[in-house]
């Protein structure tokens, strides 16, 4: 590792695995504490982020965990301040939180569209809204959120509520990256394609317990190289637009897909 986070402190929503491996949340936090980030991770659930706490510490890196829900405005102002007492700064914000449902609007609850957009976009709002002054009295910042290709383009499976919260996630993000762009804060996107990670795996694994592993071999032939990324690649892309290295890269949309949103008509479809 080359410290390219040297010095800096980065905030990190969903740190925890919802099963065994690298999840995206373990990986970025992971990786920025590798390059020399003091981490401050919220967690809805504190045992499923203790792997990840572990880990950096075994390897010498910082890392401090709130546990709370990004979705409540008051949890995440409380980690906020935490992480403004324990470290003094927040340089960095990685929105990772996310969650989804399967079905168009005819077929998606009221409940269930409320569940998504709060925790996919509301989340951002609430620790934009937190994290933002701490960035400007620091002199700047970076903020890199998390999204997903089904907010650029049809995949051939119906997810309106998740696909819409995602797309709204894009325009929040730029709206960030353009007002504060003068004040030396960059906001930027990765957008992963189809990842091999725990929350693919195990729903997978849960509902179809016969034929779980073909159906993850399917996924992986849809990827124009034969295979499905893992919760590093994202790791790797959010690195980059956290870094100095992408001191003039604002408001993009970082597509981390293998290639998959390249080809024409929907996978799978």
């Amino acid at each position: 590792m080359s410290g390219r986070l040297q010095g800096k402190v980065a905030f990190i929503t969903g740190i925890g695995s919802s099963g065994p491996g690298w999840s995206t949340g373990k990986a970025l936090a992971a990786t920025f504490a590798r390059e020399g980030a003091r981490v401050f991770g919220i967690n809805r659930h504190a045992e499923s982020a203790a792997e990840t706490l572990e880990l950096i510490r075994q390897e010498g890196g910082s890392c401090e965990l709130f546990t709370g829900d990004v979705t409540s405005g008051t949890d995440v102002e409380q980690a906020v301040r935490t992480c403004q007492q324990t470290f003094g700064r927040i340089d960095i914000l990685v929105n990772n939180v996310g969650c989804g449902s399967y079905g168009g609007v005819v077929e998606e609850s009221e409940e269930g569209w409320d569940r998504v957009f709060a925790t996919n976009l509301k989340s951002v709002y609430h620790t934009c809204r937190n994290c933002l002054p701490l960035m400007l009295a620091g002199g700047g910042g970076a903020i890199v959120n998390i999204s997903s290709i089904v907010a650029l383009r049809w995949t051939g499976h119906p997810l309106a509520a998740y696909a819409s919260s995602k797309a709204a996630m894009h325009q929040l993000t730029q709206q960030i990256a353009m007002q504060y762009a003068r004040q030396n804060i960059r906001a930027n996107t990765v957008v992963p394609g189809m990842l091999e990670t725990p929350m693919a795996v195990e729903p997978i694994r849960r509902h179809f317990p016969d034929t779980w592993q073909e159906m993850l071999e399917q996924r992986h032939r849809l990827c124009p190289g034969g295979r499905m990324g893992d919760a590093h690649d994202v790791a790797w892309a959010a690195l980059y637009l956290a870094s100095d290295e992408a001191k003039f890269v604002n408001g993009i949309e970082l597509v981390v897909d293998g290639g998959m949103s390249c080809q024409v008509g929907a996978p799978g479809s």
